[in-house]
């Protein structure tokens, strides 16, 4: 009978209390479903293999590129859940004679080397191989996520 009272005036209590409204800011989700947030970035981890056309044409349709490390964290995150498939990322040259592009032609440093004389470059078990555009690979994407996105300082140079 005592708890039936409690129960009762606390219910009362809590209902009599006026909330307050919190404004609502519009807010941006780190990153779209379906893909995964690593630090400024989101990942796409496709789930059927293409060439690598398709996979960049793909990506660019989600406002991202073909993926993109800029360290060796990002790497090893990529190469932990690509699992055991080989998938595009966004290395190419023009030739073998020819340094490594990302997408959106800024040269790769290098870092790692890149197996193979071919002109469009894939993650592996080893590392990074490279292979023709038209072999089948799944695929990673890569963008900053929508947080990073609209923090951005304008660039003013001097």
């Amino acid at each position: 009978m005592v708890l039936t009272v409690a129960v009762i005036a606390l219910s009362v209590a809590l209902s009599a209390t006026k909330t307050e409204q919190i404004p609502v800011n519009k807010t941006y989700a780190a990153c779209p479903q379906n893909w995964i947030g690593v630090e400024n970035k989101c990942f796409y981890f496709s789930e059927y293999p293409s060439n690598w056309t398709f996979a960049q044409a793909f990506c660019m349709a989600q406002e991202a590129q073909l993926a993109r490390f800029d360290n060796q964290d990002e790497l090893n995150f990529l190469m932990r859940y690509k699992a055991n498939f080989d998938s595009w990322i966004g290395l190419h040259r023009e030739s073998s004679e020819h340094p490594w592009k990302w997408t959106d032609n800024t040269e790769y440093n290098n870092t790692i080397p890149i197996r193979g004389e071919e002109r469009f470059a894939y993650l592996n078990n080893n590392g990074i191989s490279s292979t023709r555009i038209y072999s089948l690979r799944m695929w990673i994407c890569s963008k900053l996520n929508s947080y990073s996105l609209h923090c951005q300082t304008p660039f003013f140079p001097s």
